[in-house]
């Protein structure tokens, strides 16, 4: 029996949250992860630093092991998810999401806009996995490709886990 991964999808949209259009990736990031032994609940927030710190500290507070943002990657003047996450990141991971970028270039040439970030989220009553998602399903497709098979990994090795288990036996 695989353990089930307490998670958390934050939807960083002004528009969503205000009902103006119905979230589309939060649910597809939340069924995707469902096949990496993530239960994840979802949240809508606006595109306001104080609602996404706010939503990834309850998170993590709440027990959220791993947290998926999507929205607020790029380049307008409303894209603050990154610069938020930086913030609260003890450890960035930057590799993680140069490889989401990388692979959505392939066929989504915009995407190495991306200004995502990936790390570890310390708080005194936990921490966390923390990643940001483009707001597009595409984006989320790619996102969770890369960073599915890595959670668990990543959280053992949060908890003081053995390097062996992962390295290349050649």
């Amino acid at each position: 029996m695989v353990p089930v991964i307490i998670g958390a999808v934050i939807t960083v949209s002004d528009r969503a949250s205000s009902g103006a259009y119905p979230d589309e990736s939060g649910p597809l990031a939340i069924r995707l992860l469902s096949g990496h032994g993530v239960e994840a609940a979802g949240l809508i927030v606006p595109d306001d630093p104080v609602e996404i710190r706010r939503a990834i500290r309850a998170a993590v507070k709440s027990g959220a092991r791993f947290v998926l943002t999507t929205g607020g990657t790029g380049v307008s003047p409303r894209d603050v998810t990154p610069q938020v996450t930086a913030e609260l990141l003890a450890l960035r991971l930057p590799g993680v999401v140069d490889e989401v970028r990388r692979r959505s270039a392939d066929h989504v040439p915009t995407a190495v806009l991306s200004r995502a970030e990936a790390g570890i989220v310390q708080l005194s009553k936990g921490a966390a996995f923390v990643v940001n998602a483009p707001g597009s399903t595409g984006g989320v497709k790619d996102t969770v490709a890369v960073v599915g098979p890595l959670i668990a990994h990543v959280l053992d090795q949060l908890d003081g886990g053995d390097h062996d288990r992962s390295e290349r036996k050649d």
